[in-house]
């Protein structure tokens, strides 16, 4: 059924005509309310979707503009405007093969152009300075697919609206939400995340996997500092090997706990939080642990 919805052309030019008069009023953030419903009754309609982008970078909010201007200069005859705001964003973030096929198609259209002119002299002396070798390349390969507007991916109108308000703006995005996430939220249902999950497959991609490359990266930085004047047999022992009451041993089992190495890289509150697991808990565990020359985790002040 998301596929087949239709698009509301009259309320998104009514609401997108409110939005100009804000906006001539001096009224940007109630402006900005007016643009969000036209491109919600019509997230196609091009000046709907620049004046969203323009209004939004006025104010600050550069990512959501970012990702609107993406998606505006992916219709037919795009804005120039457009093409040049976007040209700024992408060079301040040192994107700058993008920032430069933005200038190059605003002078395809207007050769004559003078910032473009400008832009393109600057961006030409910028890319000089920079070495491209093949990891370079793919870095920016890797990048840029992670830089993608999820707009440009085939999602159906309702999926493409509910991941915007969830300020899922790329594929980067959506590879660190989980498929809780998505399910907690009130406009995505089964269709959605079907959509969503093949779109990810087809990419050997899927939900919640920067969060897993995260959560690897700080275990394997954790137990590396850990380690540190530690003997590793003793760490990978198992945490039966410290003879806890059974309600201690259940509670690290609902953190999956298992070894000397998982429990000492948990916190004080991290296991305070397990439900039924009290002050007499950790300390026993603690005590269990100094026996053996071990702690639990520190954080940092």
């Amino acid at each position: 059924m998301d596929k087949l919805e239709i698009k509301d052309t009259d309320m998104a030019r009514k609401y997108c005509n409110d939005g100009r008069a804000l906006e001539q009023n001096g009224d940007r953030l109630k402006a900005i309310e007016a643009y969000e419903a036209a491109f919600t009754a019509d997230p196609d309609d091009t000046e709907v979707c620049f004046r969203l982008a323009y209004s939004l970078d006025l104010v600050g909010e550069e990512e959501e503009a970012m990702h609107l201007y993406e998606q505006c200069i992916q219709q037919p005859n795009p804005p120039l405007n457009a093409l040049l705001n976007l040209t700024v964003l992408y060079e301040d973030r040192g994107q700058y093969t993008k920032a430069e096929r933005c200038v190059r198609q605003v002078l395809a259209t207007n050769p004559n152009h003078p910032r473009a002119q400008l832009y393109i002299k600057d961006l030409t002396a910028t890319n000089t300075m920079v070495i491209d070798d093949e990891s370079d390349r793919k870095t920016e390969k890797h990048s840029a697919l992670l830089d993608t507007p999820v707009t440009d991916f085939d999602l159906s109108v309702r999926t493409r609206n509910a991941l915007r308000k969830m300020s899922v703006r790329t594929l980067g995005d959506l590879l660190r939400v989980t498929e809780a996430d998505l399910r907690s939220y009130k406009n995505v249902g089964d269709a959605s995340l079907d959509e969503i999950r093949a779109m990810l497959a087809q990419r050997g991609l899927r939900l919640g996997q920067a969060i897993d490359q995260q959560n690897s990266a700080a275990k394997q930085a954790m137990y590396d500092q850990l380690t540190e004047g530690t003997e590793s047999e003793t760490l990978d022992r198992t945490v039966n090997e410290l003879k806890l009451t059974v309600r201690a041993r259940k509670a690290l089992a609902l953190l999956n706990i298992n070894s000397l190495a998982d429990l000492c890289m948990r916190t004080e509150a991290e296991l305070m939080g397990i439900k039924n697991f009290g002050m007499t808990s950790l300390l026993e565990i603690k005590e269990k642990l100094s026996a053996m020359d071990l702690c639990l985790r520190q954080l940092e002040e």
